[in-house]
């Protein structure tokens, strides 16, 4: 599967922005925890990543608001696959 860099890079951008702004405090507590448990930065912000991508597709694609509560739990499952 090609990987699509600047959209992997944006989505990262967004995660290190939830970082840096504690907002939702989740994204942050995450990352430390998926790495504490052996992943590695990169590979713990692809699992971040794909919550995310939850959102951003419920957005573009259904047209409905950003939903932080179902993003959390999905963040809260990692490393499992998000829920949607």
């Amino acid at each position: 599967m090609k990987v699509n860099k600047k959209l992997r890079d944006t989505i990262f951008q967004i995660i290190d922005n939830q970082i840096k702004m504690d907002d939702p405090a989740e994204t942050a507590l995450t990352l430390k925890r998926l790495m504490k448990n052996g992943y590695s930065e990169f590979e713990s912000k692809q699992l971040i990543g794909q919550a995310l991508a939850v959102e951003l597709f419920y957005a573009m694609k259904k047209k409905s608001p950003y939903n932080q509560e179902r993003y959390i739990t999905n963040l809260k499952i990692l490393p499992k696959e998000p829920i949607e």
